[in-house]
């Protein structure tokens, strides 16, 4: 049952592309909060994501975006911000205290810029052949990796003692990161932190590309 007392009649909907990073993160967030919850994967390639209908959901004409009870919502951060307010138990995914606040929206930050620029542009160009510069993508995913990882050598999340917003913004773009050529490898303490998340109860993972990873 989901963490919270408020009674939902209609699954969430959640217009997505299934192998966005960016749209796994709402996914996860709405499976390890146990929402019922109805995908729409967009045909983005013929347009779906310009359509007027949708623009009144999304203006901007990105993915991810829900329709919740009269709700409607874009961006990834915000949506899973907005979901955790309303339907779990907020303290524990958004902070307890101003610090553990301020840490997450770090976190949140670096999801929307280093990760943004780095592991995910990345693998836009592989998966999806966007027009991007691959090797400068590269290295700055490993310019974060390096800090992750040490960030990660004596703690089990990224910010407090339980899985908060952070590791959720986190996790898809770096679980992901092999299929756009960035290696995990020498990255022992993420590959334990990516294995955490997995295990927590309800998640869900995002596809892989096996010819990528």
């Amino acid at each position: 049952m989901p963490e919270t007392n408020i009674r939902i009649d209609q699954p969430v909907k959640l217009y997505r592309n299934p192998k966005s990073g960016h749209c796994h993160r709402v996914e996860l967030m709405l499976a390890l909060l146990d929402l019922p919850y109805e995908t729409i994967d967009l045909d983005m390639a013929n347009g779906a994501h310009k359509a007027t209908n949708y623009l009144k959901i999304s203006p901007l004409g990105q993915v991810p975006a829900i329709e919740d009870s009269g709700v409607s919502l874009c961006d990834s951060n915000a949506i899973i911000t907005y979901l955790a307010e309303r339907y779990g138990n907020a303290s524990d995914w958004v902070g307890r205290s101003p610090i553990e606040k301020a840490q997450i929206q770090r976190w949140l930050s670096i999801a929307a810029g280093e990760i943004a620029y780095g592991p995910c542009s990345a693998r836009l160009v592989t998966v999806f052949g966007v027009n991007l510069d691959h090797e400068e993508a590269k290295a700055k995913a490993y310019t974060l990796f390096k800090v992750m990882n040490e960030h990660l050598a004596k703690r089990d999340w990224l910010v407090s003692d339980r899985p908060t917003l952070a590791d959720i913004a986190g996790y898809s773009y770096i679980a992901h990161a092999p299929e756009g050529g960035v290696s995990l490898n020498p990255y022992p303490n993420i590959r334990t932190w990516l294995v955490r998340i997995e295990s927590l109860p309800k998640f869900i993972g995002m596809a892989r590309s096996p010819e990528l990873a």
